[in-house]
């Protein structure tokens, strides 16, 4: 099948805001220098932001969030700023 550019389909994103708590995400980290880093950067990020935390997917703590609707006309909701305790490195 031929699609033209604009008939492409999409997937819907994965990573969407979510009820999980933050509290309990954080506190699975194992390694406590990398935990207490991240209870951290919440502080940081929650004066920054003005926003509380959320997760956004299984392992993204999220601050805020806004809409967006791309030239392509794909739309959807994002957070302003976020982290992620990946295994190695903490990535912002």
């Amino acid at each position: 099948m031929v699609y033209s550019r604009k008939e492409i389909p999409i997937a819907g994103l994965k990573t969407k805001l979510n009820e999980a708590s933050v509290v309990d995400f954080l506190n699975t980290i194992q390694d406590k220098g990398k935990r207490n880093d991240c209870f951290e950067i919440v502080k940081i990020m929650k004066q920054a932001t003005k926003a509380e935390p959320n997760m956004w997917g299984s392992s993204i703590v999220g601050f805020g969030s806004f809409h967006y609707k791309g030239a392509s006309g794909r739309e959807g909701d994002w957070m302003l700023t976020g982290f992620s305790p990946r295994k190695q490195n903490i990535t912002l």
